[in-house]
Formats: structure tokens, C-alpha cells, sequence
């Protein structure tokens, strides 16, 4: 095959095309799958699903299954960060439940400006992270011991804030839109060349910063084809949520209010990974603690941040909940943050620290909703829901631990 980008020494090319398939090819032998395997599983699912339930693949479970999945997105990004050092934060469910209290404290029982209320929430949510951080980084407690404490505890602070069996009705518009309102179908196709815009466009900056540090380059056709795949399926996306969805005389079109924001979520905090030096050192501190602190990092500093960042996009993954059933309750959280440490594994990041990424984590929590989605459609009980996911998450796994086995990684003990 010919090659699409000269690769002569010195012309600032880290190889052809065929140069980077052989390597990609490579780093599946040696076990580094990624979200390899959550992408076949995906499509697998897809295929499955549409041929078992003919309402699998309309328009109006397509949009669904995007809110569906929104909330455990967020949720399982948060955890991505933690995950990375080889940490766990079993309390990022009910953190976000107690934000939500805090919320349902200052605004509908005191009538605090929406706004303010929901700033409190993410400010607890910071608080909360920096103490778990404190905890396992200062003072040397497992996060397990941590953030299994805080689940047990924080579950009993909502019931002290909203009462036994509290429930409260979210009245604030702008929040209920959130996860049930549609954006015109011109800003869905605005949001699309932004996207493909902003892409294209880190994609030149970076090109332009490794040939400014003499560091070789991927070929540029190999960009574009990333860029392209993003305008296609995009597109797709797009154009199949601005038709009219409605089963009623009421139409229902435009891409759901949630997408934008879960991507921006996804996309800052790719920046952050990819991007700067705490990111850079959030992958050496997971990947070798020790070598990290002898090479000058700041372990614990690095610790406390990942935390911080985690248990407050856990409350932004309580907004959505809220949103999406239009209340809030003193039970919230106590199990889907499960789900979300399923669907980070599921989607290629490791238990063991220092591999995956925040997209890796969107695909596996898709295909967590779509197992709940299409088992629904087809009728099967709930109870199938949990022995799929759990088996789909031992899968997943066991396929990481091997991984690090012939990349020798090893397992840490």
C-alpha cells in the first residue's frame, strides 16, 4: 500500500499510514486493548438489540438512549480521575445526593436563587473531594475505607436533611429542560460544526506545537480521517434527532439540551488529561507512584486534586438525575455509582491505574444503557439487567488484568 505522507528522515513525520496501523497492530498484541473491546461489544449490542425489538433502532429511542446514558457519563468521567491512580471513590453517588440536598435545602426550602444553590452544591461537592483527598493522601487511609465510610454516612445526612422518605419536586425550569427539553434543530447542526471545527483545529495547534519542539508529527491524513469520523457519525447523530420523533400530535425534535454539556464536560476534561501538566502527572502518579515522587511530583498534591474534581462532577451527575425525574430525594445515589465504576471498566480503563481515558469511560457507560435500554424493549426482567452488566463487567475486567499481564504491568498487590 502506498503511503499517504512522505517518510523520508527529517521530514517531521513519525511514519506512514502502514507505519501506524503495524504499530496500533502492535500494542494489541502486546495487550494495550483500550476501548477496543467496548466498541465491539457496542456495535455487537446495536446489532443484537435491533434485530430482537423493532423500536430499538427509531428515532425516538436513539435520542433516549443519549439522556439515558447522560447521567452515568458524567458520573463515570468523574470516576475516570480517581481510577487513574488506582483509587476508588465508592462515595460519588451519594455525594451527589447530598449536593442535591444542599440544593433542595437553600431553594425550595429557602427559597435561595437557583443559581447560588446549585454553586453551594458544587462547592460541597469540592469540599467533599478535598477531605477524601486529605484523607488518603496526608494521612494514609485507603480510599476504599475513605469513601465506603462516606457512602454509609452521607445516606444518613440526607435523611437529616430532607427527612424519611423525603421527596421534593424540582421546580426551577431551567434545570427540568435540562435532561427533557430539546435544542432547535439549527443549533444541533451549530453545536456539530463547532465540534468538528474545535477538533480540526486543536488538531493544527498540536501539529504545529510538536514540529515547534522538534517532535515528529503523525501523518496529517491520519487527523483528518479523526476529524472526518466525527463530522460523519456526528452528522448522523444529528440529522436522525432533528427529524420529528413524536408519537403524538406534539412534536418533539432537536438534539436533546444534555448532549452539548455532557461533551463539553468530556471535552475539558480530555484537555486537562491530554493536554496539561497535571494531567501528565495524573497518568506517571497512577502509573508509578514512586517513580513519580522521585522525579519531582507532587504525588499528594496530585492526589487531592483528582479527588476534588471527582466528587464534583459526581454533582453534576446529581443535576442531571434531578433533572431527568424532576425531583429530588433523600435516597438518591445509593447504587448507580456501581454503574459507574462498571462502565469506566468497561470502557478500557484500568483498576490498576495509569491507562484509559475519559471517552473510553462515554463508551462504556453507552454500552451500560444500552443493555439496560434494549433488555427493557424486549421485555425481559429488570433482574436480567444486573446479571448482564455484572458479567459484561467481570468480562472486562479479567481482559484489563491480562492486559497488563503481557504488557508487563503486572498487578499491583
Amino acid at each position: 500500500m502506498a503511503s499517504l505522507e512522505p517518510t523520508a528522515i527529517g521530514s517531521g513525520h513519525e511514519g506512514s499510514v502502514r507505519d501506524q496501523i503495524t504499530a496500533y497492530i502492535q500494542r494489541l498484541k502486546n495487550g494495550e486493548m483500550g476501548a477496543l473491546p467496548a466498541v465491539i461489544a457496542l456495535f455487537a449490542l446495536v446489532v443484537l438489540f435491533a434485530s430482537l425489538s423493532p423500536y430499538f433502532l427509531t428515532t425516538l429511542n436513539f435520542a433516549n438512549l443519549f439522556v439515558q446514558a447522560a447521567q452515568l457519563t458524567v458520573l463515570a468521567a468523574a470516576l475516570v480521575f480517581v481510577l487513574l491512580l488506582a483509587e476508588i471513590d465508592l462515595s460519588a453517588g451519594v455525594t451527589a445526593g447530598v449536593g442535591m440536598a444542599l440544593f433542595a435545602v437553600l431553594n425550595l426550602m429557602m427559597g435561595i436563587n437557583w443559581i447560588v444553590a446549585i454553586l453551594a452544591a458544587l462547592l460541597v461537592g469540592s469540599l467533599v473531594g478535598w477531605t477524601i483527598g486529605i484523607f488518603v493522601a496526608k494521612i494514609g487511609v485507603p480510599s476504599f475505607v475513605v469513601t465506603l465510610g462516606l457512602f454509609l454516612g452521607f445516606q444518613g445526612l440526607m435523611l437529616v436533611m430532607l427527612g424519611d422518605g423525603g421527596l421534593y419536586r424540582l421546580d426551577v425550569p431551567e434545570l427540568k429542560a435540562i435532561m427533557n427539553g430539546n435544542m432547535p434543530v439549527w443549533a444541533g447542526w451549530l453545536m456539530l460544526a463547532i465540534m468538528v471545527a474545535v477538533s480540526l483545529g486543536l488538531g493544527f495547534y498540536d501539529r504545529a506545537r510538536r514540529a515547534k519542539a522538534g517532535v515528529a508529527n503523525r501523518p496529517i491524513s491520519l487527523m483528518l480521517l479523526r476529524v472526518g469520523t466525527i463530522a460523519v457519525l456526528g452528522g448522523i447523530a444529528v440529522g436522525a434527532m432533528s427529524v420529528n420523533r413524536s408519537v403524538s400530535v406534539v412534536p418533539i425534535e432537536g438534539v436533546p439540551i444534555v448532549i452539548p454539556i455532557v461533551i463539553g464536560i468530556l471535552f475539558v476534561g480530555t484537555f486537562v488529561l491530554d493536554r496539561t501538566t497535571f494531567g501528565r502527572h495524573l497518568y506517571a502518579v497512577g502509573g508509578n507512584p514512586e517513580a513519580a515522587r522521585r522525579a519531582g511530583i507532587k504525588v499528594a498534591k496530585i492526589r487531592i486534586t483528582a479527588f476534588i474534581i471527582c466528587s464534583t462532577l459526581a454533582v453534576v451527575s446529581g443535576i442531571l438525575a434531578a433533572s431527568r425525574i424532576g425531583a429530588i430525594e433523600s435516597t438518591a445515589g445509593r447504587s448507580i455509582v456501581l454503574s459507574g465504576v462498571a462502565a469506566a471498566v468497561v470502557g478500557g480503563v484500568s483498576l490498576f491505574g495509569g491507562r484509559g481515558r475519559l471517552i473510553h469511560a462515554a463508551i462504556g457507560a453507552l454500552v451500560i444503557a444500552i443493555i439496560d435500554n434494549g433488555l427493557g424493549l424486549i421485555g425481559l426482567p429488570a433482574g436480567v439487567n444486573f446479571l448482564v452488566t455484572g458479567a459484561v463487567l467481570i468480562a472486562a475486567a479479567t481482559i484489563d488484568a491480562l492486559s497488563r499481564k503481557r504488557s508487563g504491568g503486572g498487578v499491583r498487590v
